[in-house]
């Protein structure tokens, strides 16, 4: 079969011909229709991801849409290794498979997945958001923060507020929903004069996409100004802006800080499915929207490094 392959942990991967997989107990072989070049699988093919386990060769891709045996259409994720889901046909667990809706096209909903997922299922599974709420979400103008907002929005946040490091962005994150915007400066005073304001007035939830020097910020000030008695959820999906920050022990002990994470590990595999597939039932009614930029199997390599932050990349099969 037609496969992206990974034959250099440090390289993109190359369009060549991969082995068929084999009919395993428990698992489907689905034929693959989209899968996205999301930043979990890039981390997994590189080895730089917690999860990552693969040996090369191997063919990418931590998930993706698909069709199964009697023809239904299938969100799925963790495809048996070597088989990830960039190839014509992948080997999956029964149990990592849901059936999805048909109104979403297979290239939108791969895009939408994790993507959609990875706010879902903070908000709901992890900081168990109630109507009204404010929620924060730092990082916002990736693909991924970009549609925590619009979900932000539709679960019934009170008020969203949206960082970034680009200024110009805001007139996007204002019309997907956001109330405020906030800036985050090299200078980090001026970030966190511009973050102290918010929490003197609350802030409930904070969804951190960066890590880094921002999320130390946030934390730091929740520490010494959320109201008293108030707690204030952070839950931390990504870490671009830094891998590890010099934590304050005295930030937990002295105030109402909850911090968790949200993702591969910190959730079952259950409860990604069920946030996937809350997310892709409910978009079009909601009308989410993301960016999807489709590209034939086939260009793969050329484009594994040129993806947009705004805009995700799904690999058509």
């Amino acid at each position: 079969m037609k496969a992206a392959v990974i034959v250099d942990k440090e390289l993109a991967p190359i369009y060549a011909d991969f082995k068929d997989p084999e009919i395993a107990l428990g698992h489907h072989l689905v034929r693959v229709q989209a899968s996205s070049i999301s930043q979990i699988t890039k981390a997994r093919a590189s080895a730089s991801h917690y999860s990552s386990d693969n040996e090369v060769p191997f063919v990418p891709g931590f998930d993706g849409v698909g069709t199964l045996e009697d023809g239904s259409r299938v969100y799925f994720l963790l495809p048996r290794n070597p088989f990830g889901a960039m190839a014509e046909y992948c080997s999956v667990a029964q149990e990592n498979c849901i059936v999805i809706p048909g109104t979403l096209s297979s290239e939108v909903a791969a895009a939408m997945a994790i993507t959609g997922m990875s706010s879902w299922a903070a908000l709901v599974e992890q900081a168990q958001m109630c109507v009204g709420e404010t929620v924060l979400v730092n990082g916002a103008n990736g693909i991924s923060g970009r549609l925590a907002i619009q979900i932000a929005k539709y679960l019934g946040a009170g008020k969203i507020i949206a960082t970034a490091r680009r200024a110009s962005t805001f007139d996007d994150l204002y019309q997907l929903g956001a109330d405020q915007c906030i800036v985050l400066s090299e200078n980090m005073k001026e970030t966190e004069a511009a973050f102290y304001a918010e929490f003197k007035k609350g802030i409930d939830i904070v969804l951190d996409y960066l890590w880094g020097p921002s999320a130390l910020c946030l934390i730091n000030l929740a520490a010494k100004n959320s109201p008293a008695n108030k707690a204030l959820q952070f839950v931390q999906i990504g870490s671009i802006g830094g891998a590890t920050i010099p934590f304050p022990a005295s930030a937990l002990r002295s105030s109402g800080l909850r911090l968790m994470g949200s993702g591969l590990g910190s959730l079952s595999i259950a409860q990604m499915l069920n946030s996937v597939l809350q997310v892709l039932t409910h978009a079009p009614s909601a009308d989410f929207n993301v960016k999807v930029n489709s590209i034939p199997l086939a260009e793969v390599s050329h484009a594994w490094n040129t993806t947009s932050s705004e805009t995700r990349s799904v690999v058509i099969i």
